[in-house]
C-alpha cells in the first residue's frame, strides 16, 4: 500500500515500490522513448520475421521468374508482374512498421509517489502497479513477458512481427495481414493460370526452368500461398472484428467484463486507422516521418528501446 493523497495503490503480487533512491523523470523518459527505434530483441521473434521476408522473397521469385517473365502474353507479365510485386511491397512494408513501432509501452518505473501525485487522484481510488516492470498499470494495459513491458490494448504478441500488437501498431498489423492474404491468393490464381498453361502446352516453352524444377517451385509456392492465406485470413477477421467490437484478443480469451463505454463499429475503425475512411487506411506509410529518422541517424545511430 502506498501512503500518498489519500488514494489506494494495488499490487498483485505485493511487490514494493521503488527504492527511495531511485527516481523516475517521466519527461525525460518519454523524450527518450521518442529518440529510440524499437525493436525486440527476442531470437524466436527475429527468426520468424526473417523467414516471413524469405518466404515472400520465394514467392515473389516464383512468380516473376518461372511464371510471368517466359510468359508470352506481354500485358498479362506486365500488369500480374506491377501488381504482385506492389502488394508484396505493402505487405513488408506493414510488417516493418508493425515490428518497428512502439505498440504503446508503458514508461518502466514510473511507479512513484511524485508521479501518482501528480496524476491527481481522486481520495480512495485504486490504482495498480505492475510488479514486474514498476509501473503503473493504466486501464486495459497487459504485461508482455516477451517484450517485458506493459503495453496498452495489448492484443496479443505475434512472433511473425516479433512485436506485440497493440494501441499503436494494430492498424499496421491489419494492413500486414490483408496484403499477405492478398498476395498470397493472388499467387494461388497465377498458379492454376501457368499449371493450366503448361498442361495445355505440353510443358514445351512454359518456364525457363526444366519441368521437375517448374513443378516443384510451383507446388511450394501453392503450399505456402494456401497456408499464409487461410491464417492470415482468419488472422485480418479476428482483427476487424476485435476492432468492431472494442475488444482486444486477450480481453476476449479472459472473458472481461467491459469497464469502459465501448465505442460504436464505426468509432472503433477511425480510432485504430484515424480519421474518416479514406486510402490513408490502407497505406502503411502514412504518418512515416523520413526526416526524424535521419535525425536520430545524426544522433549516432538508433538505439534499441527494448
Amino acid at each position: 500500500t502506498m501512503q500518498s493523497s489519500g488514494h489506494r495503490f494495488r499490487d498483485v503480487e505485493h511487490h514494493p515500490l521503488l527504492a527511495d533512491n531511485d527516481t523516475y523523470d517521466s519527461s525525460s523518459s518519454e523524450a527518450d522513448m521518442a529518440e529510440r527505434v524499437w525493436f525486440i530483441r527476442d531470437g524466436c521473434g527475429m527468426v520468424c520475421a526473417i523467414m516471413t521476408w524469405l518466404l515472400v522473397v520465394y514467392a515473389d521469385f516464383v512468380v516473376t521468374f518461372v511464371m510471368l517473365l517466359p510468359s508470352k502474353d506481354f500485358w498479362y507479365s506486365v500488369i500480374n508482374g506491377v501488381l504482385f510485386n506492389c502488394l508484396a511491397v505493402l505487405a513488408l512494408s506493414s510488417h516493418l512498421r508493425t515490428m518497428l513501432t512502439d505498440p504503446g509501452a508503458v514508461p518502466k518505473g514510473n511507479a512513484t509517489k511524485e508521479y501518482m501525485d501528480n496524476l491527481q487522484l481522486k481520495p480512495g481510488e485504486v490504482i495498480y502497479k505492475c510488479p514486474k516492470c514498476c509501473s503503473i498499470k493504466p486501464e486495459r494495459a497487459h504485461h508482455c513477458s516477451i517484450c517485458k513491458r506493459c503495453i496498452r490494448k495489448m492484443d496479443h504478441h505475434c512472433p511473425w512481427v516479433n512485436n506485440c500488437v497493440g494501441e499503436k501498431n494494430q492498424r499496421f498489423f491489419v494492413l500486414f495481414t490483408m496484403y499477405i492474404a492478398l498476395i498470397s491468393a493472388h499467387a494461388l490464381i497465377l498458379c492454376g493460370f501457368q499449371f493450366f498453361s503448361c498442361v495445355r502446352g505440353q510443358w514445351t516453352e512454359c518456364s525457363d526452368f526444366s519441368p521437375p524444377v517448374t513443378v516443384i517451385l510451383m507446388i511450394f509456392l501453392c503450399l505456402e500461398g494456401f497456408l499464409f492465406l487461410t491464417f492470415t485470413a482468419v488472422m485480418f477477421g479476428t482483427q476487424i472484428h476485435s476492432i468492431c467490437n472494442d475488444e482486444t484478443e486477450i480481453e476476449r480469451l479472459k472473458s472481461e467484463k467491459p469497464t469502459w463505454e465501448r465505442r460504436l463499429r464505426w468509432e472503433g475503425m477511425k480510432s485504430v486507422f484515424g480519421g474518416q475512411p479514406s486510402l490513408l487506411w490502407i497505406n502503411p506509410f502514412a504518418g512515416f516521418r523520413i526526416r526524424q529518422l535521419l535525425l536520430r541517424a545524426k544522433k549516432g545511430g538508433p538505439e534499441f528501446s527494448v
